[in-house]
């Protein structure tokens, strides 16, 4: 039986390019994200291209619907090999450190952190019966580096970027790997870059937060999480890939 990713926050931008990616290695794709009609242009994309989908509606940032969600992959699939978590949509609005206050915070939680927490502890027991799976996460770069009138989401990141991290030494010697990516750069062809780029949408005070963050093309970040799970040596990988923290893989 051929593996199965299952693509949370599948889109237009990183999800999409990671499923061709792992599919042209064979494995079938579970698309989970919160519009219908988009799901299922995508998995029409994909039947064209000779792989595998499926569409999932579930939003993300509701922890709750997580234990559904995950059997109903199983049904459609079988089993769940490996987990690309990494949804990245229009609502990521940064917020000056001034301001924030708890209300605003609670708002990114449920998506960035309790969400993917409980993904994982969902996949987890099977892959370690296994002895084999992953489990990857997409970060943005302000939960690695934090930056003036950009915070936010980046508290919320450098959480779940910790729990990657014991994670990963947790999982040593298991055959389970888990580790994160994490993006300094706007997606090409994504929501998040429409957003980000247009003036109305940019963060106040994004332009004394330094310099601006390149392009980059969502299959260049795909093709990372690709020798990520091949490798298996590293917890973190950056993009640009001089931002990569040295840090190696638990062994």
């Amino acid at each position: 039986m051929s593996k199965v990713i299952a693509v949370f926050g599948a889109g237009t931008g990183l999800g999409v390019s990671v499923a061709r990616r792992f599919g042209r290695e064979g494995f079938r794709v579970a698309l989970v994200a919160r519009r219908k009609e988009r799901l299922e242009t995508l998995v029409a994309q994909l039947a064209d291209e000779g792989i595998e989908a499926a569409a999932f509606v579930a939003d993300l940032s509701d922890p709750a619907q997580v234990p559904a969600l995950v059997e109903a992959i199983r049904d459609r699939f079988g089993r769940i090999d490996v987990v690309e978590y990494g949804p990245m949509g229009t609502g990521q609005l940064f917020t000056p450190a001034v301001d924030l206050d708890a209300a605003t915070l609670e708002r990114f939680t449920g998506l960035f952190l309790l969400t993917p927490v409980e993904v994982f502890h969902a996949v987890l027991p099977e892959m370690r019966e296994r002895g084999d799976g992953a489990v990857l996460m997409t970060t943005g770069y302000s939960a690695v580096q934090p930056m003036p009138n950009m915070s936010g989401p980046g508290p919320v990141m450098s959480g779940a970027r910790n729990y990657l991290y014991s994670l990963n030494a947790e999982l040593a010697g298991t055959g389970v790997y888990a580790a994160t990516l994490t993006i300094a750069a706007v997606i090409a062809g994504s929501e998040s870059a429409e957003a980000f780029t247009s003036p109305a949408d940019a963060p106040a005070g994004a332009e004394d937060a330094g310099p601006a963050f390149p392009s980059v093309h969502p299959d260049q970040l795909a093709e990372h999480y690709w020798d990520m799970y091949i490798r298996r040596d590293r917890v973190e990988q950056a993009h640009p890939v001089e931002l990569t923290p040295q840090v190696s893989v638990a062994v």
